[in-house]
């Protein structure tokens, strides 16, 4: 999935929906690409957060490809490493083909 915009407390309750839909009914391994994504608040933030959890509680892993903006958002809140944010979706693909290993 691959968004534009915001990702703020407007989109987030459809962020959520469409994605928890996603995880529930898709493969168990995502990637999420934020790359068109100028900006992030706590909602935003917050959506992720338990979105990597329902993927992991459903056995599987959410990537998130993300640009420099979005990075600098998420490192403010230290969440860098548990929402697993990769710089490509090539590094992502490689990232769960290595867990899958």
């Amino acid at each position: 999935m691959r968004l534009t915009g915001l990702l703020d407390a407007f989109s987030e309750p459809t962020f959520r929906r469409v994605l928890g839909n996603c995880i529930d009914n898709g493969p168990s391994n995502l990637i999420l690409s934020l790359t068109q994504i100028d900006f992030v608040d706590s909602s935003g933030l917050g959506a992720l957060v338990q979105l990597v959890k329902k993927a992991q509680g459903a056995g599987g892993k959410l990537q998130v490809v993300t640009n420099a903006r979005v990075t600098q958002t998420v490192k403010l809140v230290r969440l860098e490493q548990f929402l697993s944010l990769q710089p490509s979706i090539e590094a992502a693909v490689e990232n769960l083909e290595a867990a899958d290993s």
